[in-house]
């Protein structure tokens, strides 16, 4: 009886102790990651906002920018591999992460390149790499159109805003009403991970409980951003016309976000560009296979 009082007692007890130190342990998980590539955590005021950044490696400056609903840790699982040879600066865009949500502020396409291009004159950057996925590939290829003198080079991980991309899976439950990027519950979180990877990586139920959370709580700033980012964006098309940055563009094929058949779309629309489809690859490749994606960006640079 004793020996099954002690059972049942652990079991509560470690039952107790996920519940309660689940965010500690994850926090401090993201840390340990953090510093595995050297990245310390900063901030900057930029535009009425507080802008809390990642910064560590050593060489040219990479900026990475992350897609929507997510942070700059979308990046902690490929930078250190990419540390070593970048000094790497990846920022919570305004309104995402730890940064300022302002409701009286405006988050369109042009907001936040505004926004970007103040972080990235503050830090003193200029020329920068400048990347990103989904959301933040869209702001990344707009900002190099828009500044190429201040761009080497551009990496772009699926990127939003080909218009002439074949419908995703996404844009068809946009069209029905729904939003699979805002979470209100675990089901939708559930269905946005699958969403989001071919294979989806390990991560502890107690971590995905974690991550769920805080995308539930970010729901309805998130629902302003989009609508006020994508109601009538500009196309890649429009802004890249006459492009010659350095381009690499990484996409999936199984991409159920944005559809794959945007790579060759917009690497016809960029001079030089080069344009890789990974095979069996959803539409995070720096989270559900860091080092491939990586080393495709350092052979792109001559590195690896």
């Amino acid at each position: 009886m004793t020996a099954f009082i002690v059972i049942v007692s652990l079991v509560v007890l470690g039952f107790l102790g996920i519940h309660f130190f689940r965010w500690p342990l994850f926090n401090a998980a993201v840390r340990a990651q953090r510093a595995k590539s050297g990245l310390s955590e900063n901030a900057i005021q930029v535009d009425g906002h507080e802008v809390v950044y990642l910064d560590g490696g050593s060489g040219e400056t990479l900026v990475l920018i992350h897609g929507f609903g997510a942070n700059k840790d979308n990046w902690i699982q490929v930078a250190p591999m990419l540390s070593p040879h970048f000094r790497l600066i990846i920022p919570d865009l305004p309104g995402f992460g730890d940064s300022t949500r302002d409701h009286s502020a405006s988050y369109n396409v042009d907001a936040q390149i505004s926004r970007l291009r103040l972080f990235i004159e503050a830090l003193d950057l200029n020329p920068v790499h400048l990347g990103g996925n989904s959301m933040g590939g869209y702001l990344a290829a707009v900002y190099s159109g828009r500044y190429p003198a201040d761009v080497k080079s551009q990496w772009l991980l699926a990127p939003a805003g080909v218009a002439a991309a074949e419908p995703s899976e996404l844009f068809q439950y946009l069209e029905r009403g729904e939003n699979p990027l805002l979470i209100s519950d675990v089901s939708d979180f559930n269905r946005l991970m699958s969403f989001c990877f071919n294979k989806t990586p390990y991560i502890p139920k107690s971590f995905q409980r974690c991550m769920c959370e805080r995308n539930m709580r970010e729901r309805e700033f998130n629902e302003k951003i989009f609508s006020e980012m994508f109601s009538e964006p500009p196309s890649l098309e429009s802004e890249l016309t006459e492009c010659v940055t350095k381009t690499q563009i990484l996409w999936g094929d199984n991409d159920r976000i944005l559809h794959a058949s945007g790579a060759e779309l917009l690497a016809k629309l960029i001079k030089g560009a080069q344009a890789i489809v990974m095979p069996q690859m959803g539409h995070c490749p720096m989270i559900e296979s860091p080092r491939e994606t990586a080393d495709h960006y350092l052979k792109f640079h001559g590195i690896a």
